[in-house]
């Protein structure tokens, strides 16, 4: 098994006192939080360790040289604040803030885990001081901190960080020339120029050209300098300190996986190549690769500085639980579908918003390059180009995560439903699970955001098999916009649907026969779930049915009214906010009848989703399938316990 070493706190105290004097020291804690960053991730299973690695030399300027942040403590007024817009680098935040001891040591072995440290920047844990994660609102953040800080007179300086491929949302331009116009001197946006967005350049999405004249056009003062250089960075703050009639931008030249040769980026493949380190863990033999290079580079730092030997402490990694049966991907089969099918609708036009490795459709990609189109991270600009592909005769198929595309570009989608065109919306990442990057992504409110629009159907599939059966019926059946909800992660059981199977508008599917109360749920992780508590349920004498249901705004009321005439206990498992799911759709589209004076109930993620490993998340949600047994049992006046046990969950969590 693999050994994960850290870097423990005594070493961490000698070189920040080292770092307070010169700029070798300054490199030696860059290294030693690179390799508590490269093993938090691993431990983890998941997380960003190019954004970290690039922006790292910038983290550890700011902290252990250049904010007074840490002098003053993180809660007097006049501290300067620094906040990442772009988040994904938060590993490599924690590991500087674990540095200089404003995190406990313990919690970065914690990095994605319930009660641990989000996978982007969250308020609860200390030093963060907003949340990010969805990308484009740090500068505004920036800005109204830094009018605070004018408007009540107190000190400090604001810093936020941002991505290059995190310039293409919008929101960042209103924030700039609000910036000037509102004379807010004290605001510093440092741009983290690694020109890398998730896994192909920035230049190849879309060029950003000329950073420091887009810059300066707003009237911003700018300087440039190479982000890993010590020496650099002091001059260009050096001269910003000379500046106090407008706000300053730094456009910190950096490599993506700075500090580990081999995740640095390689452009001899020209244009189109892809950059492998974003996200996720490193492979054994990536990590053991890694971990040599920077403990090695960082043990030849610290003796030149009369520091010795490094003690690192070694952390065994958590085996990840097996996954029984098949495992699949329900998004895989949805971007083969969507290749198939469009090989007989040239009409069919394909829109990414720079996930197309998460959102599987790369293959479209590479088989109708003339009908894929990359906007970015971009998504409202990216939906009202959909309308108007739609309003001249193709049919648009939009895809980025569900959280971003359908609250953020939310307006963008009902113009368009407005105008009666067709469009579907690929709504990936939907729901609790993975739950390691946190709330940020984790899309439990979707549905009620689609669901309003009356010519706008809703629909997540089970299985494979479903996923193709969607596809079609958006593209060839469906007379309206669609919304397709995917799940992103492995299936936890792959759903087996009926031989006599028949996918129906309006219309589910009995997974599980049961007498005594029927239990309604959707997408692989919440039926697994449910057929889980069912299968608990078996073994004590209750019988509880399991129907698939993946029409999520849309019912056909004789059909519904069928499977639920026999109950007295009709129960809906959302993967969603109780407010505005599958059961706030049942109780809106039916009819009053004698059944509906009996109780609909829900069983939901009722608050902001928790992040951690899926297990941890579920049962703190109590939506594992033993609590659910549990919840149903209890109401049906039955004794029940069970070990609260999850199974078939991946530690995979993408992003």
């Amino acid at each position: 098994m693999t050994t994960i070493q850290f870097v423990p706190l005594p070493d961490l105290r000698r070189a920040r006192e080292m770092a307070k004097r010169d700029v070798a020291g300054l490199e030696l804690m860059a290294d030693l939080c690179r390799i508590n960053t490269l093993s938090a991730v691993k431990l983890a299973g998941s997380g960003h360790l190019g954004s970290s690695f690039s922006a790292m030399d910038i983290v550890v300027w700011l902290y252990f040289h250049e904010m007074n942040t840490l002098a003053k403590g993180m809660k007097d007024p006049d501290r300067d604040v620094y906040l990442s817009s772009k988040g994904h680098d938060v590993p490599g935040l924690y590991s500087v803030l674990t540095a200089a001891e404003v995190l406990p040591e313990s919690q970065l072995r914690r990095l994605r885990r319930f009660g641990g440290l989000d996978g982007h920047p969250e308020v609860h844990i200390p030093g963060i001081e907003f949340n990010t994660g969805s990308l484009g609102m740090g500068i505004s953040k920036g800005r109204g901190v830094a009018w605070a800080k004018r408007h009540a007179r107190r000190g400090g300086r604001v810093f936020v960080l941002t991505g290059d491929g995190e310039l293409q949302e919008g929101q960042n331009y209103e924030a700039l020339q609000n910036a000037v116009q509102q004379q807010l001197h004290n605001l510093h946006v440092i741009v983290d120029h690694n020109k890398f967005q998730t896994d192909k350049a920035v230049s190849d999405i879309i060029d950003l050209g000329d950073l420091e004249a887009k810059f300066r056009a707003f009237g911003w003062h700018v300087q440039r300098c190479d982000g890993h250089d010590f020496n650099a960075l002091d001059a260009a703050f050096r001269e910003f300190g000379k500046v106090t009639d407008r706000p300053k931008a730094l456009i910190a030249d950096t490599l993506k996986g700075k500090g580990v040769s081999f995740m640095e980026p390689d452009r001899s493949g020209g244009k189109g190549s892809v950059y492998k380190w974003h996200s996720g863990a490193p492979d054994d033999a990536s990590f053991t690769a890694a971990q040599k290079e920077l403990v090695h580079r960082a043990t030849g730092r610290a003796r030149n500085l009369g520091l010795g030997e490094l003690e690192l402490a070694s952390v065994e990694p958590e085996s990840a639980p097996g996954l029984p049966g098949k495992r699949e991907y329900v998004a895989d089969a949805y971007g083969e579908a969507l290749v198939k099918i469009a090989a007989s609708h040239p009409e069919i036009v394909v829109l990414d918003g720079d996930l197309a490795a998460d959102c599987r459709v790369r293959g479209f990609e590479a088989t109708y390059p003339d009908r894929f189109i990359e906007n970015g991270i971009a998504e409202q600009d990216m939906v009202s180009m959909a309308g108007g592909l739609a309003r001249s005769g193709f049919l648009p198929v939009v895809n980025s995560f569900a959280s971003f595309l359908t609250a953020r570009a939310n307006e963008q989608i009902y113009n368009n439903a407005t105008e009666r065109s067709k469009i579907i919306y690929a709504c990936h990442y939907a729901g609790l699970i993975p739950a390691g990057p946190g709330k940020s992504h984790q899309s439990v409110r979707d549905i009620s955001l689609l669901g309003a629009l009356p010519n706008l159907t809703v629909v997540q599939p089970a299985n494979a098999r479903e996923a193709a059966e969607v596809v079609r019926y958006c593209v060839e059946k469906a007379e309206e916009s669609s919304a397709i909800r995917l799940a992103i992660g492995p299936s936890p059981r792959a759903i087996e649907l009926p031989d006599d199977y028949s996918f129906v508008a309006g219309r589910g599917t009995v997974l599980r026969d049961g007498a005594d109360a029927v239990l309604f749920a959707y997408g692989p992780v919440m039926l697994h779930e449910a057929l889980t508590a069912s299968e608990l349920l078996s073994e004590r004498g209750f019988e509880l049915a399991v129907i698939n249901m993946p029409w999520l705004n849309r019912v056909d009321v004789d059909w519904f009214e069928r499977c639920v005439r026999a109950y007295d206990a009709v129960y809906v498992l959302e993967d969603h906010s109780p407010v505005g799911g599958l059961a706030d759709s049942l109780r809106r589209n039916l009819p009053a009848s004698e059944w509906t004076t009996r109780a609909l109930r829900t069983i939901a993620i009722a608050e902001y989703p928790a992040c951690g490993t899926p297990v941890e998340v579920l049962q703190h949600h109590r939506l594992d399938g033993a609590s659910i047994a549990e919840r149903i049992a209890s109401e049906a006046g039955k004794a029940f316990s069970a070990d609260h046990l999850s199974v078939g969950y991946s530690a995979e969590a993408p992003q």
